[in-house]
């Protein structure tokens, strides 16, 4: 599935089965409370914080894909086609640090 294909889906499930989207700001604080959920399990599960035994069952991929899911969502009620917006992130990210993690001495 491409991106485009993934924007495409949440845009037709949202139409058939949420009614309508929610509004940008509260898309916006659901997106901040999903990548909070990724936060809290990467911290227990990779970090120095303890895993508690209700934390053990969640699943980090499934939380990834809700930030996913609202992060689309919100590039839908935007406007943002987000294959165009990676290609360009991706080709700023190429030009401005083509060399500049090869030369960092902490990389090494």
């Amino acid at each position: 599935m491409t991106i485009s294909e993934a924007q495409q889906q949440v845009d037709q499930w949202i139409k058939t089965h949420g009614v309508r989207y929610f509004s940008e700001l509260t898309n916006m604080a659901m997106l901040t409370e999903e990548v909070g959920e990724v936060a809290r399990i990467i911290a227990r599960r990779y970090g120095e914080q303890s895993e508690k035994e209700s934390d053990k069952s969640k699943d980090l991929g499934d939380e990834m894909a809700d930030v996913l899911w609202v992060l689309m969502c919100l590039a839908n009620q935007t406007g943002v086609n987000l294959t165009e917006a990676f290609q360009k992130n991706l080709a700023k990210k190429t030009a401005r640090d083509k060399d500049r993690h090869h030369s960092n001495p902490k990389l090494q």
